[in-house]
C-alpha cells in the first residue's frame, strides 16, 4: 500500500493523482492501481504522466465507476500500486519528432517529452494535443517542447505537419492512430503507438487486452502498450 500525496481536480473531469514513494519507469510504461472499494474490484492501468523524487503522478479522466472511486480519494488515503509493466517508447531515436495525444492518450506523453529532452540526437520535439476543451495541464508541456499545438474538438490529425518529422509517438483513439499511421507510411516516418485497453492483471494472464497484429495475437499489457504503428490492425 502507498499513500496519496494529492488528487487534484482539473477541468472536464480530469485529475492529477500523485502517489508518494520512490518509483522508476521507462516512458510509455504503466502501473496498475486500485483503491479498496465495492465499486472497484479490479486494478486500473494508468500510464506514467510524471515521476518526481518523492512520488509518481498519473493523469486520468473520470469515465466510469472505477475512476469515480479514484476521484473521491483524498490526500493521506491508502492506495495499491503495482508496476511498472509493459514495453515503452524507444529512447534512442534521432532527427525530429512529434508527440501526438488525443483525450486521455495525452497522459504518457508528458513523461516521454521530459525523457526525450535528454536525447541529444533529436533536432526538435513538437507536441500535438487534441482535447474537447481547454485544460490546465496543457501549460506543463510548454516548458519542454519546441512547439505546442493544441486543438479543441475535431481532429488533431488535421494539424500535423508530417513532412517535418522523422519519428512520431502517438496515443489516443484507434481512429486517430490509424490516420497518423497512414500518413507516417506515406512520408516514411517511424511511428510508434501506445494502445489503450481494458486489463486486470498487467502480465498477460487475464487475456482481457488481447489484440490482433500483423505478427499474430498479442497483449497490450505484456507485449505493449507501445507497438510499431505498422504492426497494428486498426479496427474496433
Amino acid at each position: 500500500m502507498a499513500i496519496i500525496s494529492f488528487n487534484q481536480p482539473l477541468k472536464n473531469d480530469f485529475f492529477l493523482l500523485k502517489i508518494s514513494g520512490k518509483y522508476k519507469a521507462d516512458m510509455g510504461q504503466f502501473f496498475m492501481i486500485r483503491k479498496d472499494s465495492q465499486s472497484m474490484f479490479l486494478n486500473r492501468p494508468m500510464s506514467v504522466y510524471d515521476i518526481k523524487k518523492d512520488g509518481i503522478i498519473f493523469l486520468y479522466q473520470v469515465v466510469g465507476k472505477g475512476t469515480s472511486v479514484l476521484a473521491s480519494c483524498k490526500k493521506g488515503d491508502e492506495i495499491s500500486i503495482y508496476g511498472p509493466y509493459g514495453h515503452g517508447f524507444p529512447l534512442n531515436v534521432k532527427g525530429s519528432i512529434a508527440l501526438v495525444g488525443g483525450g486521455t492518450g495525452i497522459a504518457p506523453l508528458f513523461y516521454a517529452l521530459k525523457q526525450l529532452r535528454k536525447n541529444k540526437k533529436l533536432k526538435f520535439i513538437h507536441v500535438y494535443l487534441g482535447l474537447q476543451k481547454k485544460n490546465e495541464f496543457e501549460s506543463n508541456f510548454n516548458d519542454y517542447t519546441d512547439s505546442l499545438i493544441v486543438h479543441y474538438g475535431g481532429f488533431i490529425t488535421d494539424y500535423i505537419q508530417y513532412e517535418k518529422y522523422n519519428v512520431i509517438f502517438s496515443c489516443g483513439p484507434l481512429k486517430m492512430l490509424e490516420k497518423i499511421d497512414r500518413q507516417a507510411k506515406n512520408h516514411g516516418i517511424e511511428h510508434y503507438v501506445s494502445l489503450e485497453g481494458r486489463m486486470a492483471c498487467g502480465i498477460g494472464a487475464c487475456l482481457a487486452c488481447a489484440i490482433q497484429t500483423k505478427n499474430g495475437n498479442k497483449h497490450i499489457c505484456k507485449d505493449g502498450p507501445v507497438f510499431k504503428g505498422e504492426e497494428i490492425f486498426y479496427y474496433e
